[in-house]
């Protein structure tokens, strides 16, 4: 599959994030090995007690939250600051959509061996009164038992927007009071206890003057994930070409300048886009029969400086300035680095 680079945290440079490398982690941060003594198999992962919780909901949590192998890496050397995040409770990543805030989050889990839960509004959705509250409470228990754990929720403004708007729900109130509560024990672990009972909230917003200011107090490192630089477009253009052949007329530092203000999900789009042209002009005209007819090499014709071309004509940037400006002027008044 494609591999995806988006800008590094504080935008100090390009994450390079490797989705494939084989192995794992298990729940305790550790590489998993061969157990020894009793018979082949893996080390075995320690279980949640559901006893005096609802089994429905712990299943619902460890099916749709628990990844102990989010197996996303930096290429190359690891980012000191991928680690210092791990010294804070509460992070937000603030960006324009498609920049790679999600990849990021699971390059942090990884590298730093943590359990990883992936938090959306529908996982912590009920339809019984009072169920999601529980959700959110029994999610901080289970993250504090695998710990040291890292809590990821995409798109955090759907979860915990502003408080006390006239459209607000008061269930939805009452989800986001638990989660503010429980984020404010979110360490988990008393303070002579082990470092490694840590828990973190590592949360991605596109929208992040719609979030609620106690929440915004609680993520106390509120980091800008731009989009790509010229170099970061150059190597995500080598990264989404790897597995197709390119012509030699291909000028990819050329093409990136004719980028400029894409983001990452953006330039996969042109990749994908492009590198269809030939398949797209050698089938053109032909018949549903002759077209199945045609071999794999037939096909696999190289990419060519001049389907980029078409391609970028059919292909707009999907972040405006104005956009651009608004992220700006919220991390001008609410950032830190």
């Amino acid at each position: 599959g494609l591999q995806h680079r988006g800008a590094g945290p504080g935008g100090r440079g390009q994450a390079n994030l490797k989705p494939d490398r084989p192995g794992f982690r298990d729940a305790r941060g550790t590489k998993g090995k061969k157990a020894t003594g009793d018979g082949p198999g893996d080390v075995e992962q320690k279980k949640f007690d559901a006893t005096g919780y609802d089994s429905d909901l712990v299943d619902s949590l460890e099916r749709d939250i628990v990844s102990r192998n989010p197996n996303v890496h930096w290429y190359g050397s690891i980012h000191t600051h991928s680690y210092m995040l791990l010294l804070h409770f509460g992070v937000l990543m603030v960006g324009p959509p498609g920049t790679g805030k999600t990849m990021l989050a699971k390059a942090v889990a990884t590298e730093c061996g943590t359990t990883f839960f992936n938090v959306s509004s529908s996982t912590l959705t009920s339809k019984y009164r009072g169920e999601s509250e529980k959700l959110v409470r029994l999610l901080f228990e289970m993250a504090r038992f695998y710990a040291p754990t890292t809590i990821f929720i995409d798109e955090i403004d759907s979860i915990c927007g502003r408080r006390g708007t006239s459209d607000e729900h008061e269930a939805s109130r009452r989800v986001k009071s638990e989660l503010l509560v429980q984020m404010d024990g979110v360490g988990g672990a008393l303070e002579n206890d082990d470092p490694s009972k840590m828990v973190m909230v590592l949360a991605a917003t596109n929208f992040p003057w719609d979030i609620d200011e106690a929440l915004r107090r609680r993520l106390e490192k509120r980091i800008y994930i731009p989009l790509p630089t010229a170099v970061g477009r150059v190597e995500l253009l080598k990264i989404n070409l790897r597995e197709v052949e390119v012509a030699a007329d291909v000028d990819l530092d050329l093409i990136a300048e004719k980028i400029e203000g894409y983001s990452g999900a953006d330039i996969t789009n042109v990749c994908r886009d492009a590198s269809m042209m030939a398949m797209r002009r050698r089938i053109q005209g032909l018949s549903p029969e002759e077209i199945r007819a045609l071999s794999k090499d037939e096909l696999q014709m190289p990419v060519t400086m001049e389907d980029f071309t078409l391609t970028l004509k059919k292909i707009s940037k999907s972040v405006s300035a104005a956009d651009l400006e608004k992220y700006e002027a919220w991390m001008a008044e609410f950032g830190s680095v």
